[in-house]
C-alpha cells in the first residue's frame, strides 16, 4: 500500500498530508436566508489566495508539566504576517468558514505546522483539526495512508496529539469514534480543546476517550478568587481519573493561577504565564513559573460559603402517612387511630389535594367524652380536623424551614404539618423532627463557613493544614482570641458582642496576604491564620495595634473615662474589666514536625493561651520540647 501511495506522488515530504483529502462544507448559510455577515476584515482578503500565497506560518507554545515544570509538548499554532488585513486566527477561521474554505485552512495550518516542526525527543506536537476535517481525512486517505503522511514528513504517528476544535453540537459522533480508533491504531493520540466551552460534551468526553482533555480558559481565568472555578475544576479532576484522560489546564496567565492548578493536581499547563507561543519550540518554561511550580508555598483556595444544607429539603423529614378521604366518619377515624397506636395525625385529602388534619390527641380528647359517639360518630370527620394546616413544600430548603421556625405561629409543633410536591399530597412532618434538622444543618455549615464573619470554618481549616503538611511546607499557625470578651459582651449585649467578633475578623483579613495565607473562624471569639508570608510576625504586631485600637471605639464614653467595665467574671463575683484586647499564639511549623491538623491547631492554641495568661498579646513558639511525661509536647 505505501508503494502505491508513492507511485501516485500523492506524498511528497514537503506537502505532509495535503492534496488528496481537500473537501470542504459549503459556506454557512444565513439563518435568515440572506448574505453571510462577513468578519472584521475578511472582506477585503480572498482565503483562496491567501493559501495559494503560503505565508501562514506555525508558532509553538510549551505545555508542561505542573509537579516540576518539564516542557513534554507543544501546540502549533497559526499565525499571519505582520500588518495583515485579518487581524487573527480567530477572524482567519470565521472568514473560512464563511467562504466553505474551513477545511481547506485546517489542512494548510496541519501542514505548516508539521513542516516547521524540530522533532524533540520525547516531547509531542498538537495539532488542532475539527470533527468534521478528522473524518473526513481518514475516509479520504485511510489511516495508514495518514501515517506514512506523517512518517515521510518527519513526524511519528506516536508524537502526534490531534485536538478536536469546533464540538459541533450536529456532530456525527460515532462517525468521529470510528475514524479516531482507526488512526490511535497507528499511534496518533487525541485530545479535546476547550472543554467547558461552546459545544464541548460530556458524552463526547466519555465515547472519545481523549488522552488529553484541555480545560477551558474560562475556568482558569481569575480561579484563585472564584471557589465555583475551583469546585469546577475539582470535578474535572475526578472525571479525568474516570475516563484515564490527562488535564491540561489551559489559559495560565498569572503565578496565583499557576499555583492553583497545579495544587488542584491537574498534572499539565499552558499559558502565556509558562510561555508563549513562538517560531523555535521552547525547551524550557518561564523562570518565574518555573520558581512557582518548585515553591513548596500553596495556594489559599477560596471556599464556597455554606450558609447551611443547600442540597438539605424537606423531604429528609417527611413521613408518608396513608391520608383518608374528607367523608370519612369520627368512628371510622377513631377505629384508624386505635388500629394505628403510632400515628401522631391523619391527613384528608380529596382528589390528591389535602384539606384538613386531624391531630391525634385532640381528636381523643373529644372522642372520650361522654355522649360524643352518640352525637357525632355518624358525621363526618371533616367537621374536628383543622382546615388550615401548615403546609409545605417536599422540596422546602433550610431557608424556608427556619423561617417556620421563627413564625408566630407555633402550632406545627405540637401539631405537626402537611407535606406536598406539586400541590399533592406527599406525607406528614412533624415540628420536633423539623427542628433537629434545621439544628444539625446550621451546626453542619459553621464548620464550613462562620454565620457571623463568612469566613472558613473547621472544616477548611484542617484541610488546608492538611495541604501544608503534606507539602512540607514551613508556615506558622497563629491561634488568636479575644481578652475579656465575655464582659464585654455581658455587659453591652450580643449585638455588641458580634460587632466585635467582625471587628477582630476584619483586621485579621486586612492584615493577610490573600494569596498566601488563610484565615479561618473557629468558632466564637476563636481564630487561626495560617501564614506563608515571610513577615508573617510584623504582620502579627500590626494585628494587635490596629485591634486594639479600634476595639475603644465600640465601649461608651464612661467606659473610656474610667479605662474599661464592671461586670461579672465566670464565677459571678462583679469586678472591674480593662478594654478587649487581642492575644496571639503563633507557632513556627517546621517540615516533619507535625503529620496530622488536629496536633498543629491544638499546639497553636496551648501557645495562645500562653499569651492570654501572660497578657504578652504575641507569643512565638519556635521548637518543640519533649516534657518528661509521657507523649507530652510543648513549645517555646
Amino acid at each position: 500500500m505505501l508503494n502505491q501511495y508513492r507511485q501516485t506522488n500523492a506524498w511528497a515530504p514537503e506537502r505532509a498530508i495535503a492534496g488528496p483529502w481537500v473537501r470542504d462544507r459549503p459556506a454557512h448559510p444565513s439563518p435568515v436566508g440572506g448574505p453571510v455577515p462577513s468578519a472584521p476584515g475578511s472582506h477585503t482578503m480572498s482565503i483562496a489566495r491567501l493559501l495559494d500565497e503560503n505565508t501562514l506560518r506555525a508558532h509553538y507554545q510549551p505545555i508542561a508539566r505542573l509537579d516540576n515544570g518539564a516542557v513534554v509538548a507543544h501546540e502549533s499554532l497559526i499565525r499571519l504576517p505582520a500588518g495583515h488585513a485579518i487581524r487573527n486566527p480567530d477572524e482567519l477561521f470565521h472568514a473560512a468558514r464563511e467562504q466553505g474554505l474551513l477545511v481547506r485552512l485546517e489542512q494548510a495550518c496541519l501542514d505548516e505546522g508539521i513542516r516547521t516542526w524540530s522533532s524533540l525527543a520525547g516531547r509531542l506536537l498538537f495539532l488542532n483539526l475539527s470533527a468534521f476535517a478528522v473524518v473526513e481525512m481518514v475516509d479520504r486517505l485511510t489511516a495508514a495512508g495518514v501515517a506514512w503522511a506523517l512518517e515521510a514528513a518527519g513526524v511519528s504517528p506516536s508524537s502526534l496529539v490531534i485536538e478536536i476544535t469546533e464540538h459541533d453540537h450536529a456532530m456525527d459522533i460515532s462517525r468521529l469514534i470510528h475514524a479516531a480508533t482507526q488512526i490511535r491504531a497507528c499511534g496518533v493520540r487525541f485530545a479535546l480543546d476547550d472543554y467547558g466551552e461552546g459545544h464541548s460534551s460530556l458524552r463526547l468526553w466519555a465515547e472519545l476517550r481523549p488522552d488529553y482533555v484541555k480545560i477551558d480558559k474560562y475556568f482558569i481565568a481569575g480561579v484563585e478568587a472564584n471557589p465555583v472555578k475551583v469546585q469546577t475544576l475539582r470535578g474535572l479532576v475526578h472525571l479525568a481519573e474516570i475516563f484515564g484522560s490527562t488535564l491540561i489546564a489551559e489559559g495560565i496567565e498569572t503565578q496565583a493561577e499557576l499555583r492553583v492548578v497545579r495544587d488542584l493536581g491537574i498534572a499539565l499547563g499552558q499559558g502565556y504565564g509558562l510561555g508563549r507561543p513562538q517560531q523555535r519550540p521552547a525547551l524550557d518554561i518561564l523562570p518565574a513559573a518555573q520558581g512557582v511550580i518548585a515553591s513548596a508555598e500553596i495556594s489559599v483556595l477560596p471556599s464556597l460559603a455554606r450558609a447551611g444544607g443547600g442540597d438539605v429539603t424537606l423531604a429528609r423529614v417527611t413521613t408518608w402517612v396513608e391520608p383518608q378521604h374528607p367523608a370519612i366518619t369520627v368512628n371510622e377515624l377513631a377505629e384508624v387511630f386505635q388500629t394505628h397506636s403510632s400515628l401522631k395525625a391523619i391527613a384528608l385529602v380529596d382528589s390528591g389535594r389535602p384539606v384538613g388534619l386531624v391531630i391525634r390527641q385532640t381528636f381523643n380528647d373529644s372522642y372520650s367524652r361522654p355522649f360524643f359517639k352518640e352525637l357525632f360518630g355518624g358525621r363526618p370527620a371533616m367537621q374536628f380536623a383543622n382546615t388550615n394546616p401548615l403546609v409545605l413544600q417536599k422540596h422546602a430548603g433550610v431557608d424556608a424551614m427556619t423561617d417556620v421556625l421563627i413564625s408566630a405561629d407555633q402550632r406545627y409543633l405540637s401539631e405537626g404539618f402537611i407535606v406536598t410536591e406539586n400541590g399533592q399530597y406527599a406525607g406528614l412532618g412533624s415540628g420536633q423532627q423539623l427542628v433537629r434538622l434545621v439544628t444539625e444543618v446550621r451546626i453542619e455549615a459553621a464548620r464550613h463557613a462562620n454565620p457571623l464573619t463568612f469566613l472558613p470554618g473547621n472544616i477548611p481549616i484542617n484541610e488546608h493544614i492538611r495541604r501544608l503538611l503534606k507539602a512540607g511546607r514551613r508556615f506558622v499557625a497563629c491561634y488568636a482570641d479575644l481578652n475579656d470578651f465575655k464582659p464585654f459582651n455581658d455587659h453591652y449585649g450580643y449585638w455588641q458582642g458580634d460587632e466585635m467578633i467582625r471587628l477582630a475578623a476584619r483586621t485579621l483579613v486586612s492584615h493577610c496576604e490573600p494569596q498566601r495565607d488563610f484565615l479561618g473562624h473557629v468558632g466564637g471569639d476563636d481564630f487561626m491564620i495560617l501564614f506563608q508570608s515571610e513577615d508573617w510576625e510584623q504582620r502579627c504586631r500590626l494585628i494587635l495595634e490596629s485591634f486594639n485600637e479600634r476595639a475603644r471605639d465600640l465601649f461608651d464614653e464612661e467606659a473610656l473615662r474610667r479605662g474599661g467595665i464592671d461586670a461579672e467574671d465566670r464565677h459571678g463575683v462583679r469586678r472591674f474589666f480593662p478594654f478587649t484586647t487581642l492575644s496571639l499564639g503563633a507557632i513556627v511549623i517546621e517540615p516533619g514536625h507535625f503529620d496530622k491538623p488536629d496536633a498543629v491547631a491544638s499546639a497553636a492554641a496551648a501557645v495562645k493561651h500562653q499569651a492570654k495568661m501572660g497578657h504578652e498579646g504575641l507569643v512565638v513558639a519556635h521548637r518543640p520540647v519533649v516534657r518528661p511525661h509521657p507523649q507530652a509536647q510543648s513549645w517555646q
